[in-house]
């Protein structure tokens, strides 16, 4: 199955009101009381919602998204699209789904408190407080917003334009060599976080040095966060390379049947898996 066939391309576009505003009366009084000898030395931004944690909690739900978008998705282009597997279509659409409508849900609670808010702003900005920084309510929606956009993947030397046929050879070798090292970059970056992974929990298994009481903290996203891992690469190896999926198997295996008390109690146990996992560090040139 071609590369096209089982993947789309996916692009997630969040954007929120950052409600911040460089002060430039503030600036000039800042840079002056600390003798700053040049008018770029710093900059004071006001934050217009001081007071209130509602734009804030929007923000961060959109970082949240962000995170999630990346982790199902492999890397593209630079920015924008990212490559989605065929696989993953269905959850990954329920899933944004639940979460634009999570999104648009918060920003009407915001949009709703907003002249409240900044009503109250000059009592938080005291004589920073400039009510032209303020968008009308109106214009609150244009500073939001949650988009989705799949594409296909175009089928390699797809090229509908007419030109010389030598032209249109280098534009096909071209297009290969980019496809070509657009997937490693891909596949390169399931790697690095597969090694990511093993690294993190060998090192938090390893014995304590002598004389070291700290106590450790163990939550059980230790091991499930290895099982999601492993779960997600069976769809993210989209060019179903041999090594990874042996290597993803070997994690899989190496926690099987391991229980997240024994991890916390039993040194033995941290040692057998830390010893699998060195293992399988080893036998890769990641």
């Amino acid at each position: 199955m071609s590369i096209s066939s089982s993947s789309m391309l996916v692009e997630l576009n969040i954007s929120v009101w950052t409600a911040n505003k460089i002060d430039k009366r503030a600036t000039d009084t800042v840079l002056s009381d600390n003798n700053a000898g040049s008018s770029d030395a710093g900059q004071f931004r006001k934050n217009l919602m001081a007071g209130s944690t509602l734009r804030k909690e929007i923000a961060d739900f959109a970082a949240s998204c962000r995170l999630w978008h990346n982790n199902i998705t492999l890397p593209w282009s630079d920015r924008g699209p990212r490559l989605l597997p065929t696989s993953l279509f269905f959850d990954y659409k329920t899933e944004a789904d639940k979460r634009r409508a999570k999104f648009e849900h918060m920003v009407e609670i915001f949009k709703a408190e907003y002249p409240t808010l900044r009503t109250a702003a000059p009592t938080f900005l005291g004589s920073l407080y400039d009510p032209s920084d303020y968008p009308s309510v109106g214009e609150l929606d244009g500073k939001f917003g949650f988009r989705m956009v799949f594409t296909p993947l175009p089928q390699a030397g797809d090229f509908r334009i007419d030109v010389a046929a030598e032209d249109l050879d280098i534009l096909r070798n071209q297009y290969e060599d980019s496809l070509n090292a657009r997937l490693a970059e891909a596949m390169q970056s399931q790697w690095t976080r597969l090694h990511d992974m093993l690294t993190r929990m060998a090192d938090k298994l390893a014995s304590q040095p002598e004389g070291d009481d700290t106590k450790r903290r163990w939550h059980d996203t230790f091991l499930t966060n290895a099982e999601d891992l492993c779960e997600m690469l069976t769809h993210l190896n989209v060019t179903k390379d041999p090594e990874l999926e042996r290597a993803r198997l070997a994690l899989k295996n190496a926690i099987r049947d391991v229980d997240m008390e024994d991890i916390k109690k039993d040194e033995l146990t941290r040692l057998d898996v830390k010893s699998k996992l060195d293992t399988i560090l080893k036998a890769y040139e990641w």
